[in-house]
């Protein structure tokens, strides 16, 4: 009875999950695996249908639903890609609809014998983002001061040169702003700047000074057209303050009194000299930029 049951424990194959622990295992890779007695073959996962969310397209619509049925998925992941990729930074200081106030104080630049310094102010509505339009008017006033250098060439030469004081200009000005970008300084800190030129028409009142006869002679202010061209540079502190530096240029024909005393003193018409003198008012002008509204949104197309 003993030697027959250990005939049929020996004639009994080894299955695989009889297979003892640390044997290798035989594979035969000219037949394919069968599964062992009493196991179910695992089948392989279904491929996703077209159209369902189990591909990953499909995901697409869990993150923006609006864009399901505008977008065909399929035919934009065949589109080929571009293979140049260009990395824009945002505008630090964006101008685009909003005002600049801009407060500065003039220096004459070009006239020799008298100074015509005064403050100023400019206020400019952006079109865009680089087109402006706006206004500036400077005041004289009182400010007009003939120069030493006046003084002592008409005390040696005995001559008095003739000069003419300012009293107010204001100008309707377009202003283009062609360049902008930034630098670094003082150590790690950035600023950001940019370029703009200027110009528009307006108007300015003068009158001249009397030096040969100023016993007889007073004159008037009389507003006279002018044009204005310019240009500058603004460094910005933040997204709505910075700094100013402009060179300006108000041209316009001016009169001059007459370096020659008439028989007659008295007659006003013999005050002024014939003819207009081609006057260049070149001032630089040295202030700050406000900008408002102080912030804005930007808003990117999805």
């Amino acid at each position: 009875m003993g030697l027959l049951v250990a005939a049929a424990l020996v004639a009994v194959p080894l299955t695989a999950s009889a297979q003892p622990k640390g044997q290798p295992k035989e594979i035969n890779l000219d037949e394919p695996e069968t599964p062992a007695e009493g196991t179910e073959p695992v089948e392989a996962p279904a491929a996703p249908t077209d159209g369902g969310e189990e591909t990953g397209l499909g995901d697409i619509c869990k993150i923006d639903p609006t864009a399901c049925p505008t977008i065909n998925l399929e035919k934009e992941a065949a589109k080929d890609l571009k293979n140049e990729t260009y990395a824009v930074q945002q505008i630090y200081a964006l101008r685009y609809h909003r005002f600049e106030v801009n407060p500065y104080f003039g220096l004459t630049m070009n006239d020799q014998f008298v100074g015509h310094n005064g403050p100023g102010l400019a206020v400019n509505w952006y079109l865009t983002n680089v087109l402006a339009i706006g206004v500036n008017g400077n005041w004289y006033g009182a400010l007009n001061t003939p120069s030493d250098f006046n003084f002592q060439t008409s005390r040696a030469a005995r001559i008095g040169e003739p000069i003419t004081e300012y009293q107010w200009n204001a100008n309707a000005n377009f202003t283009y702003v062609p360049a902008y970008g930034k630098f670094a300084g003082f150590s790690d800190f950035i600023f950001h700047y940019d370029f703009f030129v200027l110009g528009g028409v307006g108007a300015i009142s003068t009158r001249p000074m009397a030096v040969v006869d100023p016993d007889n002679r007073t004159f008037d202010w009389k507003p006279k057209l002018s044009f204005h061209v310019g240009g500058g540079l603004r460094i910005f502190f933040n997204r709505w303050f910075a700094a100013m530096f402009e060179v300006s240029d108000y041209i316009f024909f001016d009169e001059l009194e007459n370096p020659s005393v008439a028989a007659n003193p008295q007659d006003k018409s013999t005050w002024l000299a014939e003819g207009k003198s081609f006057t260049n008012n070149v001032q630089a002008q040295v202030g700050l930029s406000v900008f408002l509204p102080f912030s804005w949104e930007y808003r990117l197309p999805k």
